[in-house]
């Protein structure tokens, strides 16, 4: 890893902590980075990792930033990295969505959307890809996610090669590390953050080697200034914008905008759109050759199903089923609906379908609509 990877923002970060310098440190991902099954806030890998670089550098000011959303992929992450992160100017960026993630190429191609997006931004983060893992199985998404690294020259932590490797050697339990097999505890937490830390304390062991050669400091800062190498997939999802009732207007055939504020970005179900009875619709108009509607999955059944038409298409439409069959909460569900299509305008139309109960939708969970994510 340490050969593949360029090194030369993180040493350029960790010469700006050691000048006591002001730094931001953010962390974009899932529900491990969020900090589930942490005991507390303060026991999550990401926090732990922010505090390594404020007890190694004491002389610098660190602010923490943690855009950690729980069941989410990367293709959300795209489109919300701006909001969640970017827009805090951080410099370092820990990216975490290899468990969440599908291992192909759907995915490698929203991936290298977030890791372009994060690398190209005005304040030219460092960043660093983590790898979390299936205790039981071993399955995570980092064979497509590293190889994204790798042509942009971004280091990885592999908890799968670490970690896991341990548990297969019986030094640790599953048990012993997460409840669910996915979700570290306090320990599992600790052994990822300390993944990471052993490696950034390489990359500062390498800074004294790297300082011996004459204009070394100024190398790293000429990284920032480089552009990026072309795409290695077809990368249409770079520019993905997510779209609330903030940034477009639909005709509203009996869905209403939902007019309550958001009270942090893990307010997740506001600034959308709700269908209360069968026949209620909305209608965008979109121009875009992806698109993607993100609407609430529900454990509180029966809930709404809609149906999705694309351009008028009514022969293929598209089911968005609002009961979601897991246990552990609402899921911010995220539907595919065009992927690399012709760039024109579009027409998404969604209406609630009928109830399956003689009800009229009156005991249903009403159907909620978050947002397109378009590219």
């Amino acid at each position: 890893m340490m050969g593949q990877a360029d090194l030369r923002r993180l040493q350029t970060c960790m010469r700006r902590a050691e000048r006591g310098e002001e730094l931001v440190l953010a962390f974009l991902g899932g529900s491990i980075t969020q900090g589930s099954l942490a005991s507390v806030p303060k026991q999550a890998y990401a926090y732990l990792v922010y505090s390594w670089w404020k007890e190694t550098f004491p002389k610098a000011e660190f602010h923490y930033v943690n855009g950690g959303i729980g069941g989410t992929t990367s293709h959300y992450g795209v489109s919300r990295a701006v909001t969640d992160v970017l827009m805090y100017q951080p410099d370092v960026v820990v990216v975490d969505f290899s468990v969440n993630d599908d291992a192909d190429p759907f995915f490698q191609e929203t991936y290298e959307g977030v890791i372009r997006r994060l690398l190209s931004w005005d304040s030219r983060p460092a960043v660093l890809i983590l790898n979390n893992v299936f205790y039981e199985t071993g399955k995570n998404a980092q064979e497509y996610h590293n190889a994204v690294g790798d042509w942009y020259g971004v280091p990885h932590v592999s908890i799968r090669d670490t970690v896991w490797q341990k548990v297969q050697a019986g030094e640790y339990t599953i048990g012993g590390l997460t409840p669910d097999g996915l979700h570290p505890n306090d320990l599992g937490h600790q052994l990822v953050a300390g993944e990471i830390t052993a490696f950034l304390q390489q990359v500062k062991e390498s800074l004294q080697e790297a300082d011996k050669a004459a204009g070394a400091l100024q190398e790293a800062d000429g990284l920032c200034r480089m552009g990026l190498p072309e795409p290695m997939t077809a990368n249409a999802y770079e520019g993905a914008k997510r779209l609330t009732i903030r940034e477009i207007c639909p005709v509203l055939s009996g869905f209403r905008a939902d007019t309550r504020e958001k009270a942090g970005y893990l307010d997740h179900f506001k600034n959308g759109w709700i269908g209360r009875k069968p026949g209620d619709g909305i209608t965008f108009e979109i121009e875009a050759s992806c698109i993607a509607v993100q609407y609430r999955k529900t454990i509180q059944k029966p809930a709404l199903r809609a149906q999705l038409v694309l351009d008028g298409d009514e022969a293929h439409p598209v089911l968005l089923d609002g009961n979601f069959e897991e246990d552990w909460g609402d899921c911010l569900y995220l539907e595919t609906v065009l992927h690399h299509g012709e760039w024109k305008m579009h027409t998404v139309q969604i209406s609630i379908l009928p109830c399956e109960e003689e009800t009229g939708g009156e005991l249903w969970t009403p159907f909620y609509l978050m947002a397109l994510i378009v590219a």
